[in-house]
Parts: structure tokens; C-alpha cells; sequence
């Protein structure tokens, strides 16, 4: 069984379309994978458990791994760029359904080659 990464982000903003971007080279580099890019308007029918979201975090230096929604609470000092996603994962884990999220944060500054080396590192490996 391959395991599932969503990958959000905006293609029209520059600075939140890198996740987007770079997916074709993720999908090289980390073959056990499949990088699926998603609406972060879309409605999950099942919450997927262990849930592996890609996307664009500010405030990073470099890629970061968040296993909870707490640094992106009150005020942060980093943000999602998607703030609907951000809503909807706390909503999600107010109703108990989020258990097991791996939120990879990855700065708009980095270039392509360098947010899929630091990605492909922060990707748990997939043998089961």
C-alpha cells in the first residue's frame, strides 16, 4: 500500500504555490508516495488516519514538522497559508476525528530542489 500525502496551496500566489509546484518532483524522489493535491474547501468523507498534509507554512526557515494545531493557535509567530484549511482541521479535531496528523510546513522561500530534498527527508518511510 502506497501512502497518501495531501499537498495544498494556491497555484495563482506565488508564494503559497510551491507545495503545488513541486509535486512531479516529489513524486520522483519519494516513489513510496502518492502526492495528491487538494482543495483545502474540500470535504473529507473520512478523515484519513494517519493524515500527511504538504503545505505552505510562514514564519519557517526551513521545513518543519507540526504533529498538532497548537503553534498555529493565537497569534502565531507561524501560519498556514491556507486559513480555510486551518479552520477546518480544528473543527476536525473539535470533534475528535483528527488522531494522527503530520503537518509537513514548508517556507515560500525555498527553492524547488531544496523544499523536495527536505520533504522527501520529513516523509516517514512507508514499510510496513
Amino acid at each position: 500500500l502506497m501512502s497518501i500525502a495531501y499537498v495544498y496551496g494556491n497555484a495563482d500566489l506565488e508564494v503559497d504555490s510551491l507545495p503545488i509546484r513541486i509535486i512531479p518532483q516529489l513524486a520522483r524522489a519519494r516513489p513510496d508516495w502518492h502526492f495528491e493535491f487538494r482543495d483545502p474547501l474540500d470535504e473529507w468523507a473520512e478523515v484519513p488516519n494517519p493524515l500527511v498534509i504538504i503545505d505552505t507554512v510562514r514564519g519557517l526557515e526551513k521545513v518543519q514538522i507540526f504533529t498538532d494545531l497548537t503553534p498555529f493557535a493565537d497569534a502565531p509567530r507561524v501560519s498556514l497559508h491556507d486559513l480555510d484549511l486551518l479552520a477546518h482541521l480544528q473543527l476536525l479535531q473539535k470533534l475528535g476525528k483528527l488522531k494522527n496528523l503530520t503537518l509537513i510546513g514548508v517556507p515560500p522561500s525555498l527553492t524547488p530542489d531544496e523544499a523536495v530534498r527536505q520533504i522527501s527527508a520529513a516523509l516517514p518511510s512507508t514499510s510496513r
